[in-house]
């Protein structure tokens, strides 16, 4: 029996996809090892979304030949996508497979084996039309299942190469969702999790009029299935309308990861970012006026190029406004083949990190004054995992609980009382 591992960097859709992958091998009769044995086959799933992204997968792959020289090492995944011929420069990767072709791996790659040649040519994401179904994906390591409704995006911020690398927007068959989902909840699992590349716009390539409220009522009326919960999601999605029909769906966790990326209008415009700060506000009031638990979570990018100090003030003000449960602060980083790459006035490292530092500060003092209201109060928990005793787990809002006890609380929804800060993650 061959010997598989993988190393998945990167977003959720990646993380899916590996769940993807594993099982086609686990199929074809292969044995999965952990990223750290010595395995026949290294699978290294790639990021490419920032440059350091872009090296950390170079050195992935660097450090799976070192565990065993005589591996076949195989890069897929976005960097390979867009980087083809950079990394089958790299001596020690065999084959370089795109996107696309994952849902083939065992194929190409034991065609690889038996022809001892890298000849696949990766086939021109811009070019695909229809969503590539990996089928009915039951594998996962987690209490949660990640599950994929669509692909690419048709935005083009100004900083992000992820267009290239995934293409435009093509959208999963309903049915095909809702038939993994309904297999999913007959082994046990509790949540799930909808991601894409962005999952706004899903449907918007179908003839027939359906989008994602459509598809999120079908998802809620699968028996057995507890949680759902959205993945990050285009502000401009939300409107009265819509939270309207999401609000009747009982399941739908009430936590909503809204990509802002900056509070300053003049540089969400060099981003080309679809909104503006006043409209950004107005969608977060509308979610607070629906749900009184919410939580919102956002992404935050500091020092992108031209953001004067006066611009980064109001993006300060800003998120002290709109007092977001946590914030993802990412320091700017060119990506090359983006058009923010060379912008000029790009921007100082020490006042990225200066600025990164407000902005965390900012985020960690939000989280505990939010903590702080659920001291001594009932919350109830799907715990996920246990480490020396201690449990730990989501409430549906999305706030992160460990709890000690000798009870076996694996994939159970539990309800607890937290009497220290220290038990909120």
């Amino acid at each position: 029996m061959k010997k598989v591992a993988f190393i998945t960097l990167g977003c959720k859709v990646n993380q899916y996809e590996t769940n993807a992958m594993t099982q086609k091998f686990i199929e074809n009769k292969y044995q999965i090892l952990k990223e750290n044995e010595k395995a026949d086959i290294y699978i290294i799933n790639t990021c490419t979304v920032t440059n350091m992204s872009d090296r950390k997968s170079r050195q992935m792959l660097r450090r799976v030949r070192e565990l065993n020289p005589n591996a076949i090492v195989v890069a897929c995944g976005c960097y390979a996508q867009v980087a083809k011929k950079e990394l089958e420069a790299m001596k020690e990767i065999d084959l370089v497979l795109g996107n696309e072709e994952k849902n083939n791996i065992v194929e190409y790659i034991e065609k690889y084996v038996n022809e001892k040649e890298n000849k696949i040519e990766i086939q021109d994401i811009m070019q695909q039309k229809e969503y590539s179904d990996f089928g009915k994906i039951t594998y996962t390591e987690k209490t949660r299942a990640v599950i994929k409704i669509q692909d690419g995006c048709d935005r083009f911020c100004s900083y992000c190469i992820i267009p290239y690398a995934r293409g435009r927007v093509r959208s999963r068959k309903p049915e095909n969702i809702i038939l993994e989902i309904s297999n999913i909840a007959s082994k046990g699992i509790k949540e799930v999790v909808i991601t894409g590349i962005h999952i706004a716009s899903y449907g918007k390539d179908f003839k027939k009029e359906y989008r994602l409220i459509d598809l999120l009522e079908e998802i809620n009326e699968i028996e057995g299935i507890q949680r759902i919960r959205l993945g990050s999601i285009e502000p401009l999605l939300i409107t009265e309308e819509f939270v309207k029909r999401l609000e009747k769906l009982e399941k739908v966790c009430h936590h909503f990861h809204l990509s802002l990326q900056s509070g300053c209008d003049e540089t969400l415009e060099r981003m080309n970012r679809k909104y503006t700060t006043e409209e950004f506000e107005k969608i977060t009031n509308i979610l607070r006026k629906h749900y009184d638990d919410v939580i919102l979570t956002t992404d935050i990018i500091v020092g992108f190029p031209g953001e004067t100090d006066e611009e980064f003030e109001k993006t300060y003000k800003f998120l002290k406004t709109i007092k977001f449960y946590k914030m993802h602060v990412f320091k700017y980083s060119p990506r090359k083949g983006t058009k923010a790459a060379t912008m000029p006035n790009q921007i100082d490292g020490k006042v990225k990190e200066q600025r990164s530092k407000k902005l965390i500060e900012l985020s960690n003092k939000n989280q505990e004054d939010y903590n702080k209201q659920y001291l001594n109060k009932e919350l109830e928990v799907l715990f996920e995992e246990e480490k020396d005793g201690i449990y730990s787990g989501h409430t549906k809002n999305y706030i992160e609980i460990h709890y000690e006890t000798v009870e076996k609380l694996e994939n159970k929804i539990v309800t607890v009382i937290c009497k220290d800060l220290r038990q909120f993650g």
